[in-house]
């Protein structure tokens, strides 16, 4: 298996159009930096996934999605605080400098404050938030350890980060934060 790697270091090494595995609150997710379309294209090529769709911003507080989020009420603030930091990713209206490789074809985009030690460091210090999906090919199931991660991508991964799953089975829930729906259910 690939070596795993401190956050610290992967921070300080990534390139552009590199992309990172590491462990979230219920899975293995592939990353990037947000704004390094090559990279992002080079994720969902691995995942046979669609840009279309659409991909998660994971943070590490509020603060590191401001500029990918309209701006949101205070009732909208304190229904967030409910969930966050954890894992439960919410819909917002993004804002325009949200590039399409990030939201897809949707006028909203998908992020969440995480409680993972790791996501945090990782967010930390790179200083902003990176793409979250998870780290498996479309149609299988999702990595729950760094050895399924090279099982599935082998080296085409660049980085592979230390550190376990948070306890929690399963990909994040996803609710959109303007109509209350529920997307995708945790699973429990």
């Amino acid at each position: 298996m690939s070596l795993l790697l401190s956050p610290n270091y992967i921070a300080r090494h990534l390139a552009p159009g590199e992309t990172i595995a590491y462990p979230t609150e219920g899975v293995w997710g592939l990353g990037c930096r947000p704004d390094d379309q090559q990279a992002v294209e080079k994720i969902l090529l691995l995942k046979g996934r669609s840009w279309t769709k659409g991909l998660i911003l994971v943070a590490s507080e509020l603060d590191q999605l401001t500029p990918y989020i309209a701006s949101i009420s205070e009732q909208q603030k304190l229904s967030i605080r409910e969930f966050w930091p954890g894992a439960v990713t919410f819909l917002i209206t993004k804002t325009d400098s949200v590039p399409t490789w990030i939201s897809g074809t949707s006028d909203k985009v998908a992020v969440r404050v995480s409680n993972h030690p790791t996501v945090i460091e990782l967010c930390n210090e790179l200083g902003g938030p990176l793409v979250s999906t998870s780290a498996n090919p479309a149609g299988e199931i999702a990595a729950e350890s760094a050895a399924a991660v090279v099982q599935y991508f082998g080296t085409k991964i660049n980085y592979i980060c230390e550190g376990e799953l948070g306890g929690h089975k399963g990909a994040s829930e996803i609710r959109d934060l303007e109509t209350g729906a529920l997307l995708r259910a945790a699973i429990i």
